[in-house]
């Protein structure tokens, strides 16, 4: 019941990890007669190859390859029949590069990994699988040239860091370190994250499962992963919060910014007004003052002018009177006594 998460949760997981590197399928359906490999690899060529410090993911994606990861140990006939699906498939890849009329290099097939939680010595006898310590760690066993093929002995990986992400496809206690190891790397690891939600996500469907009857091996495995994920849980919990209050400091600052701006805009708007007023008055009264001394100059000067011209007529028409007057006066005066001295005359 089991085998299928642990099967659907290695052919994600081998995706995470083997993406970066090139194009990732996974239950491939391989001609003639109706076969599926787990996952297929094909090596991207234009992915840089790396010299120094290669980690045992790394070699497994030097080359196109076909994985076919096991939750239980893989037998002898599983071992043969991943390799008649190598077979047809290389089969497969020759047929299409034929109709192509292209050529296909030996470097563009596929190899096979088989990924097996453990493996028995006799089992690698009889397929006369050796290890290559010059070219692989502890745990890889190499197969005769010819079939193109490795097996992963999971249990048998030195624990470094190197060989971490496949003790992940491990089971019992191998597994278990190998999460807990995964759990405390460094949070800006690229893969970390990914890798522990595919996890978490096996324990759900784990835990889906739990009225039905689970292995010793899998109940240690839900509690393991049960801790971790309320480990999980708990952190992302208190860095919401931070977050949260980081958030709402930062909205508050935008909100105080923002109510400020307006009330300061209004305080600003009517001490305005008021200055406006105040330094409009004043003005007011200044210009007020100047046009209404000039407009008074004005208007003093014309009247001042009007009864300038008034009085200087009366003055003149008065002036003319009185000389008239005294003329007029004088002629009289002057007349009278030559009137009054003829009869004086006569009467001599």
């Amino acid at each position: 019941m089991t085998r299928f998460i642990h099967d659907q949760f290695a052919k994600k997981y081998l995706t995470e990890l083997l993406n970066s590197f090139g194009q990732v399928q996974t239950s491939v359906d391989i001609a003639p007669e109706l076969k599926q490999a787990d996952l297929l690899f094909v090596r991207d060529p234009n992915t840089p190859t790396k010299t120094t410090n290669i980690t045992l993911v790394e070699k497994l994606a030097a080359q196109s390859a076909l994985f076919e990861p096991f939750r239980n140990p893989v037998t002898e006939d599983e071992i043969l029949s991943c390799l008649s699906k190598l077979i047809d498939l290389k089969a497969k890849m020759k047929r299409d590069a034929k109709r192509e009329k292209r050529k296909i290099s030996a470097k563009e097939l596929p190899i096979l990994w088989i990924i097996s939680p453990t493996v028995s010595q006799s089992l690698l006898e009889s397929c006369d699988a050796v290890e290559e310590p010059e070219n692989y760690p502890k745990g890889v066993y190499v197969l005769p040239n010819i079939l193109k093929t490795r097996i992963i002995a999971v249990h048998k990986l030195p624990k470094t860091p190197e060989t971490l992400w496949l003790r992940i496809l491990g089971r019992g206690k191998v597994q278990q370190q190998a999460i807990q190891e995964l759990k405390s790397l460094s949070s800006d690891n690229g893969i970390r994250d990914n890798a522990l939600e595919l996890v978490y996500e096996m324990l759900s469907l784990l835990e889906a499962r739990e009225k039905q009857e689970l292995n010793r091996e899998d109940k240690e495995l839900v509690m393991q992963l049960s801790t971790i994920y309320l480990e999980r849980l708990e952190n992302a919990t208190a860095q919401g919060i931070e977050q949260g209050i980081q958030q709402g400091i930062e909205q508050g600052i935008q909100q105080g910014i923002q109510r400020g701006m307006e009330q300061g805009l209004e305080q600003g708007i009517q001490r305005g007004l008021e200055q406006g007023m105040e330094q409009g008055l004043e003005r007011g009264m200044e210009q007020g003052l100047e046009r209404g001394m000039e407009q008074g100059i004005q208007r003093g000067m014309e009247q001042g002018l009007e009864r300038g011209l008034n009085k200087g007529f009366n003055e003149a028409w008065n002036k003319v009177l009185s000389e008239a007057w005294n003329k007029v006066w004088n002629k009289v005066l002057s007349k009278e006594p030559e009137e009054n001295a003829a009869p004086q005359s006569e009467i001599c």
